[in-house]
């Protein structure tokens, strides 16, 4: 985790500026991989939504995820499907506002790990994560039955919303925290080999 040594508490620096913007290009390129699925895809996105929380810390993964937000409802097609401010009556917006929360909540319990722990790391993507789901699927079920009059049960939602998307979710979070601890060290040092 390298927040603490490159935010300043009240100003922000040209190299996590540029982490930033490089992390939202990657939240934008893992919406544009997906497998369809029954009501929510299947994307890349949460991959690196959480590894940008483990690597920028709260406030870093806070502001990469709100760029990628901002992108997407000023009329980019950055979302998995499509873009602009009717965005928000589409059921899966609420993934994408778990986002911003995800890899706040990511990257703060990412700051408490001074030691690296990979356990504590495992834990953080694991909340972040869950945060996705509450936000996403409490969304998705008040869109649907009040807004686009397309009820939606509980169970059903929880089955395609939840239970067929954990797995995928779970490797993903296994894969994250493995490349956080690879890239922490080469990040933290601020130079990638030419």
């Amino acid at each position: 985790m390298i927040e603490k040594n490159t935010f300043n508490k009240n100003t922000l620096n040209i190299r996590m500026l540029v982490l930033c913007g490089l992390f939202s290009a990657l939240i934008v390129v893992g919406a544009m991989i997906k497998v369809p699925l029954p009501g929510i895809p299947f994307t890349l996105q949460t991959l690196f939504v959480i590894l940008a929380g483990l690597l920028l810390g709260s406030r870093g993964g806070l502001i990469a995820v709100l760029v990628y937000i901002f992108l997407g409802l000023a009329g980019l097609p950055v979302f998995s499907g499509g873009g602009g401010l009717m965005y928000v009556l589409k059921p899966s917006f609420g993934y994408i506002v778990g986002f911003a929360l995800g890899a706040f909540v990511t990257g703060w319990l990412a700051e408490k790990n001074t030691n690296n722990l990979t356990l504590q790391m495992v834990i953080a993507a694991l909340a972040g994560t869950a945060v996705i789901y509450a936000l996403g699927l409490t969304w998705y079920y008040f869109i649907a039955n009040y807004y686009l009059n397309t009820p939606v049960g509980a169970a059903t939602l929880m089955m395609t919303g939840f239970v067929m998307t954990l797995p995928g979710d779970l490797i993903k979070i296994a894969i994250s925290v493995l490349l956080a601890k690879r890239l922490a060290p080469v990040i933290a040092q601020g130079v990638i080999s030419k």
